[in-house]
């Protein structure tokens, strides 16, 4: 984690305006996927702005879709990748649990820590992993990498770049705004300051 305390303090949900109460309603919803009627701090936090929260997850549900041509496996290759490389501790360990429920072993997330060049990927896991660390580092995919990418298609590779903007601009909220871990959570040992 990047900050031991919330710049940013979550919303009490007994404390919510009409707006906000609207906006985080899907979530304290038991039969919700995410969180399963628990209300995370990411949204708690990010209602504290409405309007932007309802843009921001019509975005990101997109991105966690079936509509994303990246199987839920790759994307949270991606997902995970992005969220070591920007060091956001909440990020990493919530697409943890994910990926972990979308077939990702744990050997394998501790491999995304490794990278592209580790041994055990695939040449389309290892092209997914050195766009994202491209994506975030220079903002863009190399023609080699690119050209690796082919077997997933224009569209494809426009989700992958979809994917690790989301999870950049995701990643800056969380680190800049001190959301902190859900409790049971625990931060990657690798991710502690």
């Amino acid at each position: 984690m990047r900050l031991p305390a919330p710049r940013i303090e979550p919303l009490e949900m007994d404390r919510l305006d009409e707006e906000q109460a609207a906006v985080l309603a899907p979530f304290a919803d038991p039969a919700n996927k995410v969180g399963g009627g628990r209300v995370l701090n990411i949204f708690r936090t990010l209602a504290r702005a409405p309007k932007a929260l309802t843009g921001f997850l019509a975005w990101g549900n997109y991105i966690l879709s079936r509509r994303n041509a990246l199987p839920p496996r790759e994307r949270e290759i991606v997902i995970l990748r992005t969220g070591w490389l920007c060091r956001s501790g909440y990020e990493f360990a919530q697409h943890r649990r994910i990926g972990l429920d979308c077939g990702l072993t744990a050997e394998e997330v501790e491999r995304i820590k490794a990278g592209p060049g580790a041994p055990g990927w695939t040449p389309i896991e290892a092209a997914m992993l050195r766009a994202a660390d491209e994506l975030v580092a220079d903002h863009f995919v190399s023609d080699a990498t690119w050209a690796a990418l082919a077997e997933l298609g224009d569209k494809g590779r426009m989700d992958i770049v979809f994917t690790v903007g989301q999870y950049t601009q995701v990643s800056m909220l969380l680190n800049s705004f001190g959301v902190q871990l859900e409790d049971g959570d625990e931060i990657d040992p690798d991710l502690r300051p």
